[in-house]
């Protein structure tokens, strides 16, 4: 048997003269299982609201978007959109037409955004599971309809069904504004609303979707489009297409993946994680200076142990590997004891759902995904700061009792 490991193992189990020493010891031992603990529960909570966002996410955005890098619109005519229409990977391709404008519904105003949106579009099933008030309807014959966001809604007095009709204006191209009368300078389009959808909390505050024909006659275009949004076939490599794409088009146009449509959202969440990993590390390094402690009094307290010990022949660095290794061994007790805590935990709300969500949520309970990279991250990090803490009073306080 390795006797720095032999030593060290009876050391930690074997009663001290002083008691408190196996208590502050066991004090360690389970800070370090908590700490553990808790990071792999928080991380795993984040995983879970991380995934959540990108369900939410990815039932209505598009796998690709191509819009113009100057500009707000372009004709999505010629080879190449030809050949995006027709490409076998792509599933569809949808037209829309997005714009800010001025809405009055009844004695309301507000600046809203409209999306025009082609039939392509409209036909995503995921978009009826949104809608919180009436039907996903953008025509009714012939008849224009809307389906308005549940934040403007709320903010405006929309309600569907009611015989109020909700209008649009867009300054007219090429008009001079009209001082006497400015509603001549404006473009007006009328529109009945049949629906409230729920998407996104910013999303839902600003966004009346519309009929495409509709939209580019407020705006007075014809086939332009703010943007193409795009939906491969199941199984296809997004990043294959989309530098495909991106040679083809060239520098007048970018092509976004999800990601890069929602780059703000995803970069904070990350650098929320990393935080609060930080965080918790930090926490376990206060824990850990227990460690430091109940070594430095275990050095002191076998004083009498090292000098029998180098009277026999040991070496210094036999003799400082025993102390390490103890500090190793209560870091690594903690560790293995937070790991499976936490994973069980974890476990346990996938499972069962124990802690509920507060208020109405789109899920009952705390999502939670376990993924192996934040194990190993939290093994690593804990790993370090143990073999850090461990290092110190053989490296600083041992010395001193080997020199007399």
């Amino acid at each position: 048997m390795h006797l720095p490991y032999f030593i060290a193992k009876r050391y930690l189990f074997a009663k001290k003269s002083h008691n408190v020493i196996n208590i502050i010891s066991l004090i360690s031992a389970v800070g370090i299982a908590i700490g553990t603990t808790a990071l792999i529960v928080v991380l795993s909570v984040y995983n879970g609201f991380e995934d959540l966002v990108k369900g939410i996410y990815s039932a209505y955005e598009a796998d690709l978007v191509i819009a113009p890098v100057e500009g707000k619109f372009f004709s999505p005519t010629g080879v190449v959109f030809d050949g995006l229409r027709s490409d076998e990977r792509v599933f569809s391709v949808a037209e829309i037409v997005e714009e800010n404008v001025f809405a009055t519904y009844d004695k309301s105003e507000g600046i809203a955004t409209i999306k025009g949106v082609d039939s392509i579009y409209a036909s995503n099933p995921r978009l009826a599971e949104g809608i919180v008030d009436g039907e996903f309807d953008l025509k009714f014959g012939q008849v224009a309809q809307a389906v308005v966001g549940r934040g403007l809604a709320g903010e405006m007095g929309i309600r569907p069904r009611f015989l109020d009709p909700l209008d649009i204006y867009f300054p007219a191209r090429g008009q001079d504004v009209s001082m006497t009368n400015p509603l001549t300078s404006l473009r007006k389009q009328t529109l009945f609303p049949v629906g409230l959808i729920s998407i996104e909390q910013n999303f839902d505050k600003k966004c009346i979707f519309i009929p495409i024909e509709t939209a580019r006659n407020l705006l007075d275009y014809t086939d332009e489009v703010s943007s193409l949004e795009i939906k491969l076939q199941e199984g296809v490599s997004v990043s294959e297409v989309q530098t495909y794409y991106e040679k083809q088009l060239g520098n007048p146009f970018s092509v976004k993946n999800r990601f890069q449509q929602n780059e703000t959202i995803y970069k904070m969440m990350t650098y929320e994680k990393v935080a609060i990993y930080m965080i918790l590390l930090f926490i376990i390094i206060v824990v850990s200076c227990n460690v430091f402690g109940s070594l430095t009094m275990l050095i002191i307290e076998k004083k009498e142990d090292i000098a029998t010990l180098k009277s026999m022949g040991a070496r210094n660095h036999l003799i400082r590997n025993i102390f390490t290794l103890e500090g190793w061994m209560i870091t690594l007790w903690g560790l293995v004891a937070g790991l499976f805590l936490g994973i069980a935990l974890c476990l346990i709300q996938q499972q069962f759902g124990v802690i509920r969500m507060p208020g109405h949520f789109v899920v009952d309970s705390y999502p939670i995904v376990i993924r192996g990279l934040d194990i190993v991250l939290t093994a690593a990090g804990v790993s370090m700061i143990g073999f850090i803490i461990t290092s110190l009073p053989a490296w600083k306080i041992l010395p001193k009792l080997l020199d007399r």
